[in-house]
């Protein structure tokens, strides 16, 4: 079970103390959310950001593309330091060849599905990828209400990948605080991000020690 703190909720004049806090206290990946103002109205970080985080953290980061056309983009944050490179189903026509792209620059593919796009879309692409990003918002802002139907999506595609014995993760991104966290975990998923109920609190690390307790506790 992977903790994937976002920095989209971080404090951006802190940056580097607001990443340590969290690797400190225990997360697996940094999850980076890129937009562009198109796929989604909302405009956040380029590579150029990626390049400045990586020499400050050993963390694997998990890029999120919410852009259009993001063939455009993948050399740029490969070479920047990305670890994983993640794209929307929707936003691209090329997907296969996008996937590709991504492996190409030996860098980990995963492929994203917005809540209204069901799990058949990205059925034909499920070999190629190390991570399927299941969105339980709808993407753009953070601090959004988890949408509780995007949990049969989770199953769903917990259910494929154990019937084809595949190996991707299974990542949940969107309202996630210590009860969906739960929900998310019984679903399937294994990789959780979270921002706003990390950042936002008084003391994020609790609130991390929080979400571990919640994935790690056998009830």
């Amino acid at each position: 079970m992977k903790i994937a703190p976002s920095i989209l909720s971080a404090d951006f004049a802190n940056l580097e103390r607001d990443i340590r806090l969290v690797e400190e206290n225990g997360a697996d990946y940094l999850h980076v959310d890129v937009m562009d103002g198109h796929f989604v109205p909302n405009i956040t970080m380029g590579a150029n950001v990626v390049q400045a985080i990586r020499p400050i953290t050993k963390l694997p980061l998990d890029v999120h593309l919410m852009v259009e056309k993001p063939e455009q983009f993948i050399e740029n944050f490969a070479n920047a330091g990305a670890d994983i490179i993640s794209v929307h189903i929707e936003a691209t026509a090329h997907i296969h060849a996008l996937l590709q792209k991504i492996k190409n620059f030996n860098k980990k593919a995963g492929i994203v599905i917005n809540p209204g796009t069901p799990i058949n879309a990205i059925q034909p692409v499920l070999t190629l990828v190390d991570q399927v990003l299941i969105m339980t918002v709808n993407p753009g802002f953070g601090g959004q209400k988890f949408l509780p139907e995007t949990l049969t999506k989770v199953t769903e595609i917990a259910t494929i990948k154990k019937n084809n014995n595949y190996s991707f993760e299974i990542e949940v991104d969107g309202g996630i605080n210590e009860h969906t966290i739960r929900l998310a975990k019984n679903a399937g998923a294994n990789i959780f991000v979270a921002g706003s109920f990390i950042y936002n609190a008084a003391d994020p690390a609790k609130k991390m020690k929080i979400l571990r307790t919640s994935i790690e506790d056998k009830l």
